[in-house]
Parts: C-alpha cells; sequence; structure tokens
C-alpha cells in the first residue's frame, strides 16, 4: 500500500543514484500551440544533466517529441494522423530533435548519441543484447545516449507505444539505478485530480499493488501519448529490475534539480539494487539452454569474484545462443554457477581453452574478453 507521509521522511534516491535515464514528454517539448521546440526550457533540462555528469555521474535521455515536432515543418493538421503521416512527421522531426540536443550538449563539451529503438528491441534477446552492449560503450566514454521511439519503422508503437515503457526497458537494459519521468502530472494520485478535487497525492509507492494499478488513468495532453496506465506499467519493469521510479512535473525550469531538492513527486521503490535483480532472474531460469565444464583454475577464478574466460572451459554441453543461460559446471558434475553466456555453442566451442587474445584470430571478429563476464554470472 501507498505510503502518506512527505518525500523528505527517506532519503531520496536521485542523490544515491550514478546511472540515471530521465524521460522527456512531448508535451514538455512541443508547444502545443505553435508546435515549435520550447528551447527555453530544454536549456534548462541540459544544464541539469551536464551538471549531473560534472558530478561523476551518467545519464540516459529518454525523449519523445519527433512526431509532434514534425507535423508542423510537413503542415499537417490537428488532430489523429494516419499511420503514414506519423512516420512521415517522425522522419523530419527526429532531425530537429536530435540537432536540439548535439547543439546543447556539445556546448559543454559532452558528446552526444542518437539511438532509436523500440520495444520489440528490449524484448528479442540478440537486439536486447545489442542494444545494452552499444549503450553501455557510449556511457563509458562518456556520451549521453538520447533515446526516442524508431517511428519511422514501427507500427503498433506509433498507435499504441509510448516512451514510459521504453525508458523502463533502457533503465533495464542498463541497470540504471533511477529512472526520472518528467510528465504533465507531479505524481500519482488516489484519483484523476482534474475530476476529483478530493484526490489524494501519492508520494511513495513501496509495492505495485492492484489498487495502485487502479488509480491510473488517462493522458491529460493532446501532444503526448502515454497517461498514467502505461506509467503505472513502467514502473513496474523498473521496479522488478532493481530501479528507483519517479513520476514528476517536468514542466517547471531545471526539472531534475528541482526533484534533487525534494519537489513535490511520486517514487516507486524497489525491493533490490539493479544488479541483485539482475542476478535473481539468472539464478530463476528454471532449464539453463546448455553447460559448460571448467577446470579448476577457473573455479578459483570464479571463487575470487572474476569472470569465466574462454581459457578455463574444458567442454560444452547443449545448444545455446548469445545471451542464453547455460550452467557452470566443475569436472566432477556438480553445478557451482549460472550466467549469460556471451558466444553461441558454435563459437565458444572455437574459443573454448584459449587465450581471449586468440579471439579475433579464432572468429574472425573482436568479441568479449570473457566467456561469460561475472556481472551476468550467479554463484549457486
Amino acid at each position: 500500500m501507498p505510503t502518506k507521509s512527505s518525500n523528505t521522511a527517506t532519503p531520496n534516491p536521485l542523490a544515491r543514484a550514478r546511472r540515471v535515464v530521465v524521460k522527456v514528454g512531448s508535451a514538455l517539448l512541443v508547444d502545443a500551440a505553435t508546435g515549435r521546440l520550447n528551447r527555453a526550457w530544454l536549456e534548462t533540462l541540459i544544464e541539469d544533466v551536464v551538471r549531473l555528469r560534472r558530478q561523476g555521474r551518467e545519464v540516459v535521455l529518454v525523449s519523445s517529441g519527433a512526431i509532434a515536432l514534425g507535423r508542423r515543418h510537413l503542415g499537417l493538421p490537428k488532430g489523429p494522423l494516419r499511420l503514414e503521416e506519423s512516420q512521415a512527421a517522425a522522419a523530419v522531426g527526429q532531425i530537429r530533435l536530435a540537432h536540439a540536443y548535439k547543439e546543447l550538449l556539445e556546448a559543454s563539451d559532452i558528446p552526444v548519441a542518437q539511438v532509436l529503438l523500440t520495444l520489440e528491441d528490449s524484448e528479442q534477446r540478440r537486439r536486447y543484447l545489442n542494444a545494452r552492449a552499444t549503450l553501455n560503450a557510449l556511457l563509458a566514454r562518456g556520451a549521453v545516449p538520447v533515446i526516442n521511439e524508431n517511428d519511422t519503422v514501427a507500427t503498433a508503437e506509433i498507435r499504441y507505444g509510448d516512451n514510459d515503457r521504453l525508458a523502463a526497458r533502457v533503465a533495464q537494459m542498463v541497470s540504471a539505478d533511477c529512472v526520472l519521468l518528467l510528465s504533465d502530472i507531479d505524481g500519482l494520485y488516489s484519483a484523476d485530480p482534474n475530476k476529483n478535487p478530493a484526490a489524494q497525492f501519492i508520494p511513495l509507492v513501496r509495492e505495485i499493488t492492484p489498487s495502485i494499478e487502479a488509480m491510473a488513468g488517462g493522458s491529460a495532453s493532446e501532444v503526448g501519448r502515454g497517461g498514467m496506465t502505461t506509467k503505472i506499467l513502467a514502473a513496474k519493469i523498473a521496479v522488478a529490475a532493481g530501479c528507483h521510479f519517479c513520476i514528476a512535473a517536468g514542466a517547471p525550469r531545471h526539472p531534475v534539480r528541482r526533484i534533487e531538492q525534494g519537489a513535490r513527486c511520486t517514487w516507486f521503490r524497489p525491493s533490490a539494487t539493479p544488479v541483485a535483480a539482475r542476478k535473481q532472474w539468472i539464478a530463476g531460469t528454471l532449464r539453463p539452454a546448455g553447460a559448460v565444464i571448467i577446470d579448476e583454475g577457473a573455479w578459483r577464478a570464479l571463487r575470487s569474484g572474476k569472470s569465466l574466460l574462454p581459457a578455463g572451459v574444458r567442454s560444452l554441453e547443449g545448444r545455446f545462443e548469445r545471451g542464453d543461460t547455460v550452467s557452470v559446471v566443475t569436472s566432477e558434475g556438480r553445478e557451482v554457477a549460472r550466467g549469460i553466456v556471451a558466444y553461441s555453442d558454435a563459437d565458444a566451442a572455437r574459443i573454448i581453452g584459449r587465450q581471449s587474445a586468440d579471439i579475433e584470430a579464432l572468429l574472425g571478429i573482436r568479441g568479449r574478453d570473457e566467456l561469460i563476464h561475472r556481472d551476468d554470472l550467479v554463484m549457486q
């Protein structure tokens, strides 16, 4: 059940977060009357992002707004658009959106990257792994990825999709500590506050129960596509991944700084950290796809907290693909760990027993040094 105490009753999760996903809605970025970019507001958001980066924190932006921006430039009328019109508007608007982020972030010497995804990219295992690897590589090199749905090719996402859930999936991908959903409402209420003046504000949700889900209503914005229902669904994804999730009013200037300073918002709290949640999922795999048989040296390395390298693997069992969960078994036949494998069984068969430096020559690509990275490994 929700806690109705003030936000200051417990520490602000944003103050401790090292990796933050910020979702920006269309209604914040685009002036509904003119269809133009709300640049003055965006400048203050970017100032907040720059401040977080200078504090040593990593930031991912998930940004709506491409369709809303593009429709004015194409002279499309107000109201619902046909699918092909939405896709055309997205193609035009995405250029303008990316340029604005690039200009503002690079003014502070922060590299910016554009990444276009669909929800399908976060649910098909191989595409998920590729997207995760790309995002982690960008963050490791100090870039701020700016992510949007790939609306120019997606179909269901334009008609039914939303960037709220995409932000939660991205947070899951990169093991973020915190998701900030900057919205046209300052948090969750017991009922729609626009229709019910007696609606109670909910500052903290410890568990998403059916009664919490029943509080969700529709979207208050004509520009955006997500309502409170999609925000609750996004929160469920995020907290299951060990990530704190915040719904806050985004319209005021410096919206992230306001959350840091304790502005009114709703926090959804996870029961575990991102790493712990991820490892619980790995450990809970009922039927591993295969097994890797390791030598004594590899077993000692795993016990000391290291990754599993190809050199320490003696043999393989079963058929598996990159991204599958496999058992790690000693030469005596005892399962000692489970993990997400970085290579298919066919590629793994060519590199086991060999040094990581040999992988490129053996496979013709420069793959990961580890067969199973320690972050993807759970000891039994």
